[in-house]
């Protein structure tokens, strides 16, 4: 990440214990009274770092192996889910605790996971006890509640590693936007999901761009993320609807925010840090129209997001008007791309795959980036859990939820403009507050929405869907 440090430097040295851990957040002269209340209350009795995982699926399951290879005082202590059957490992597309278990033995960290039955929290609440348990915690839900869980994380004086999108809604920007404020009081340590900007190949490109100018002035740019729709889990006997749509969580609003939040946030997060310039609270766009809906690949009765959206995103003078054409898809048998492009009066950047290249504006190479001779660069999914610990081992401020945050509300802030075909104004949707999540948190409570007598989920209509503070 291009913080005010280096984080590509000064890796996190293997073998810290709790206690060094501790104490390495506070000066060199203090005293243990003297640490921040949040670290004081950690220094009595182990040398473990205890670390809680919320959400066991496929990305935490990888987060959490990442997490605690970045250090080796580090214990995964608890769990919390909404579904037992995801931490054994044996329900619909579940690896759980044995899968994690297995890959740590394999890499000879086994002794790095202790979670017994009474230390595996279940249910819309288990957050909060598992929170209340550790030291730091990793969050990896589905995106909708994850204002939440951040939120009680930041309260209870916890270091958190998010993943992306962070929000969903307007509501859930806003949340985080002010536990992040308190998370910056607290001295608490922040790291995002949002690995592109802990890839060397993007940091070496945001110097070009930004520091050595090669670009000249950003006028415009391109995004992709176009691929094929994910997995699907078939409805059971005995879900009620509200457990349908948490195991498909994918395929409704306010659970993931739509694909264009899911995953093409990545390349939208790129967009509004490198026209932003800004590493540390990111940009955003002013206004968003666009276009998007279902082509009829994938049957209603499954969910209600789209298959396309195309967007045209607008910042403000002080960011160059710049206009950012945004795409993504999950269409069969269309092309696919996961890239960006920046293009600036001088030259167009080309990020994206291994080799980022920056070129004139008639296509003369000006710079293309090279992994060292003999050396592979670091995977950033293991970079951003290192400077986490490092961050906090160092006490160097660290809080990419301002960024996270940003880049979450500006695919939001597409979905809007997709959904209802309005030119919609970033300070008109944060200002409005709105909500897409559910009034109460139960399996036999009403979800949002609910499929109609056939079985078919509502679709939004452009020009017809109404904006949610309009409706």
């Amino acid at each position: 990440m291009t913080e005010k440090t280096n984080p590509s430097a000064g890796q996190l040295e293997t073998g810290t214990t709790r206690r060094k851990f501790i104490a390495a957040t506070a000066s060199a002269t203090a005293v243990a009274s003297a640490l921040p209340i949040e670290l004081s209350a950690q220094v009595a009795g182990s040398d473990e770092i205890k670390v809680g995982m919320i959400g066991c699926g496929g990305r935490n399951s990888g987060a959490i192996i990442q997490n605690l290879t970045a250090n080796d005082g580090s214990r995964l202590v608890a769990i919390a889910e909404a579904f037992q059957d995801k931490i054994d490992g044996n329900g619909p597309r579940g690896k759980g605790l044995p899968a994690i278990k297995q890959q740590l033995d394999k890499d000879g960290r086994g002794k790095q996971v202790d979670v017994p039955e009474s230390r595996q929290y279940v249910g819309f609440e288990a957050y909060k006890q598992l929170i209340d348990e550790v030291d730091l915690v990793c969050i990896a839900t589905p995106p909708g509640f994850r204002p939440i869980h951040f939120e009680y994380a930041v309260q209870a004086g916890k270091n958190i590693f998010m993943e992306k999108p962070v929000c969903v809604d307007a509501h859930g920007y806003n949340r985080v936007i002010e536990a992040a404020k308190l998370a910056d009081e607290k001295n608490l340590k922040v790291v995002v999901g949002l690995q592109r900007h802990y890839q060397k190949s993007y940091l070496e490109a945001f110097k070009q761009v930004h520091e050595n100018g090669l670009l000249g002035e950003i006028v415009g740019a391109q995004a992709w993320w176009n691929g094929s729709r994910p997995w699907i889990i078939p409805r059971q006997e005995g879900w009620t609807e509200m457990e349908y749509q948490m195991r498909n969580w994918y395929h409704f609003v306010w659970l993931c925010g739509d694909h264009i939040a899911e995953q093409h946030v990545h390349n939208i997060d790129v967009i509004n840090w490198f026209v932003s310039g800004d590493s540390i609270n990111g940009g955003n766009p002013v206004s968003a129209q666009g276009m998007g809906g279902r082509a009829g690949t994938e049957p209603r009765s499954v969910g209600e997001i789209f298959d396309h959206h195309y967007v045209e995103f607008r910042y403000g003078a002080d960011q160059g008007n710049v206009v950012f054409n945004s795409q993504c898809r999950h269409i069969p048998d269309t092309w696919r791309s996961v890239a960006e492009e920046i293009h600036g009066t001088e030259g167009i950047a080309y990020l994206g795959g291994n080799n980022p290249s920056i070129t004139d504006r008639k296509g003369k190479m000006l710079w293309q980036y090279r992994e060292a001779r003999g050396q592979k660069d670091a995977n950033p999914y293991d970079v951003e859990h290192q400077e986490l610990y490092r961050h906090i081992r160092e006490d160097i401020p660290i809080n990419n939820a301002y960024y996270g945050a940003k880049s979450s509300f500006t695919s939001s802030l597409g979905r809007l403009a997709t959904y209802t075909g309005q030119n919609i104004t970033w300070d008109e949707a944060v200002k409005s507050d709105f909500s897409v999540m559910p009034e109460n948190y139960a399996f036999d409570a009403e979800p949002p929405v609910k499929p109609d007598a056939d079985g078919n989920y509502d679709v939004a209509i452009p020009g017809q869907r109404k904006l949610p503070w309009k409706a």
